[in-house]
């Protein structure tokens, strides 16, 4: 069930969180979804967030589908990076995966928006289904080579129980890299900070580099240092977590700071 816009977060209550979280050492903040770009005003709320002291790297997740006309809004709010959401340049395929609610069409539309507004080195977000769009990953690749983006596959993962997930569904790291490397040659390079979900491969003629998150076949869960915040005001220290904890409630009941 959807919930009701009084069961939702506050841009204040979420405000506030995020300034708790940022005074506990939190450093990096991740807007996601759903659909993050759906939020009524949110280059306001991004600009409130960005103003928190010790908020040092402010991104946010999206399908791209409304980036062509909030791009410009997003950069100038004070958004740092984008990670954008396209599982194959293929329209039939990427319609299958998206449920024919988008085009590849319009995601690049949103890309080059987000290039014109100043975004620099978007993360493109690819999600891979055995059979589904496996054929696809090449040429995906190719496409953001050399152009200063960094396109990321993700093992498919079963994520929120409603997504039919098998493992014979899963296209694994390895398999995934050896497609690439193929076509165009790779070698690993060392992760950029500690804790970090992508393993990260250059191009040996230096035309950029590509990720890939091996969330089902290595996970990483012995590094990990994300928690996420859901739009209920639930505070989850796994993805994969059925229960999280209620900070909805004692901000709606007069907690002070410190009790949160």
């Amino acid at each position: 069930n959807f919930l009701t816009n009084d069961q939702l977060l506050s841009d204040d209550e979420i405000v506030r969180l995020a300034g708790l979280f940022a005074q506990l050492g939190v450093t990096k903040f991740r807007l996601t979804g759903g659909e993050p770009l759906i939020r009524p005003n949110l280059p306001a709320l991004i600009t409130r967030l960005a103003q928190i002291p010790g908020i040092e790297d402010l991104a946010l997740t999206t399908n791209g589908y409304f980036l062509p006309e909030q791009a410009a809004a997003l950069k100038a709010a004070g958004l740092h990076r984008l990670n954008i959401s396209l599982d194959s340049l293929d329209n039939e395929v990427f319609q299958v995966l998206n449920g024919r609610r988008s085009t590849v069409e319009r995601v690049l539309e949103g890309v080059e928006a987000a290039e014109k507004a100043g975004f620099r080195k978007i993360k493109i977000n690819c999600v891979v289904k055995k059979g589904v769009n496996d054929h696809t990953l090449v040429d995906l690749a190719g496409h953001f080579k050399g152009s200063g983006h960094i396109v990321r596959y993700i093992e498919y993962m079963d994520v929120g129980n409603l997504n039919g997930w098998k493992l014979d569904d899963v296209v694994t790291a390895d398999e995934i890299l050896a497609k690439i490397d193929a076509e165009m040659p790779l070698e690993p390079v060392p992760p950029n900070y500690k804790g970090e979900v992508a393993n990260r491969y250059r191009y040996l003629d230096g035309e950029g580099e590509i990720g890939v998150i091996a969330s089902v076949t290595k996970p990483f869960c012995g590094d990990c240092t994300r928690a996420r915040l859901s739009s209920a005001g639930e505070y989850y220290t796994c993805l994969f977590a059925h229960h999280g904890t209620d900070l909805r409630a004692p901000l709606r009941q007069g907690a002070s700071d410190e009790e949160i």
